[in-house]
């Protein structure tokens, strides 16, 4: 059968491409419907980069870029762009971290100069060392180590589905890998990873392209010049058989359980990709979606159901490996084992018997609403274009995502979902110890 054209339409957002004579590459989407502006910095480090006995390191680096600079002391980001009525932040993920600003207009100027300065190098002193590690730990405590379901199941389920240190190791690092980190770390850290040629700058909104890229050859046209690292390989084989395992949550009022299936490659094999991002909606997105009403409405087997592809929720800005999520909580006294077959079952079925008429149409219209939110906003779109040039070096891509997330047809669909063996899967269960 050929595949059905979609009927969701590619947006035209406008794309410039350049790069500097010291290698980063640059990315401008111009829209001058309101006077805001974006900046983004992406870095191609993150969790997995970090190496052994360094865990948490990417996370911690990301703090230590606040806390001042070559021209600028500790805070003076913060009221620098707050000053010009501005917010900012940044976040580490598995494949890179990025900075990020939102500014009226007549403050571009102002944002390339921040940006730039730290890319030159960040204020690395034992102070802000061992002060940012403390913060990090405080993080740790209340998001993973104070709280039910704390890092589940981002944090637990990766080292159940592989083997290498890159792709199963803590992401947010052990308290003991934090506290013995240096400051000749973090400089090492820093000239490894956070090169002019190791990063992308997107600026989108109310920009003249020519004013912009003179603007941003002047602060980051004398960035001293260094290569990307190479890339580590994260490479690792497909299961062969199930894994599986439980732990103890003293804080998790109820059960839970997260299974995962390895998917294509979503650089190399992006063809082959989208329609595991597809079925995972097919799977749990709505009331109306197979899980949900399945194990939800109808068995009352869990009270709450999510799927997603990538470990951090972020299917088009991963490399591989990474996987399908289901995660489900239960009621009191619940059975694992039988959301997991329930699971299978309607898996099987799916591949067996297709979707139902509008089934897929009305999956890929919500996707396709979500991915035009998202870009709406001048910001959300310079970060994604960042990330898609980093990786890709196709930063229009993000045009054509909702029309090519429409194309996928239910032949595709039925086919992934036939992929999604037991056999081929990781899980890890909560256990509730809160419920005692």
């Amino acid at each position: 059968m050929a595949a059905r054209r979609s009927r969701i339409p590619a947006t035209k957002y406008p794309v410039e491409r350049f790069t500097l004579d010291n290698g980063l590459r640059v990315v401008l989407t111009p829209d001058r419907s309101a006077p805001v502006i974006g900046v983004a910095v992406v870095y191609d480090v993150g969790i997995r980069s970090e190496p052994e006995g360094r865990t948490g390191f990417a996370h911690l680096f990301e703090h230590l870029m606040f806390q001042g600079s070559e021209n600028l002391e500790k805070l003076a980001h913060f009221r620098h762009v707050q000053g010009a009525g501005g917010t900012f932040n940044g976040s580490t993920h598995l494949d890179y971290t990025d900075y990020f600003e939102t500014l009226p207009s007549n403050a571009l100027e102002r944002a390339l100069f921040l940006e730039a300065d730290r890319m030159r190098g960040p204020r690395l002193t034992e102070e802000n060392l061992r002060n940012q590690v403390d913060v990090v730990k405080e993080e740790i405590r209340v998001n993973v180590l104070n709280r039910p379901y704390g890092g589940f199941p981002w944090l637990t389920l990766p080292p159940v589905m592989f083997d290498t240190f890159p792709n199963a190791h803590d992401g947010y690092g052990s308290f003991v890998d934090l506290e013995s980190a240096t400051v000749e770390d973090a400089a090492d850290f820093f000239r490894r990873f956070y090169a002019s040629g190791n990063a992308v700058l997107a600026v989108g909104g109310d920009i003249d392209v020519t004013e912009a890229a003179t603007l941003i050859e002047r602060h980051f046209g004398d960035v001293p010049a260094r290569p990307a690292p190479k890339r580590p390989d994260f490479a690792e084989p497909d299961l062969t058989e199930e894994r599986r395992t439980s732990y103890t949550d003293e804080l998790a009022p109820l059960p839970a359980v997260a299974g995962a299936w390895r998917v294509p490659d979503p650089i190399s094999d992006f063809a082959g990709y989208l329609p595991y991002v597809v079925l995972a909606e097919v799977l749990t997105d709505g009331d109306a979606s197979r899980l949900v009403e399945r194990l939800v409405q109808r068995d009352r087997a869990v009270t709450g159901l999510s799927g997603y592809v990538g470990f951090m929720g972020d299917p088009f800005d991963v490399r591989d490996p990474t996987a399908l999520l289901l995660q489900a909580h239960l009621p009191p006294g619940g059975d694992v084992d039988k959301v997991l077959r329930t699971i299978d079952e309607e898996l099987d079925r799916l591949a067996g018997d297709g979707l139902a008429e509008g089934e897929l149409a009305r999956t890929q219209a919500r996707m396709a609403t979500h991915l035009l939110r998202d870009t709406d906003a001048v910001l959300g779109r310079a970060l994604q274009m960042a990330v898609l040039e980093q990786q890709r070096g196709e930063p229009g891509l993000l045009n054509d995502l909702p029309r090519l997330i429409g194309e996928v047809t239910d032949e595709q669909v039925r086919a992934a979902a036939a992929t999604l063996r037991p056999e081929r899967r990781a899980s890890i269960e909560v256990i509730a110890g809160g419920a005692r």
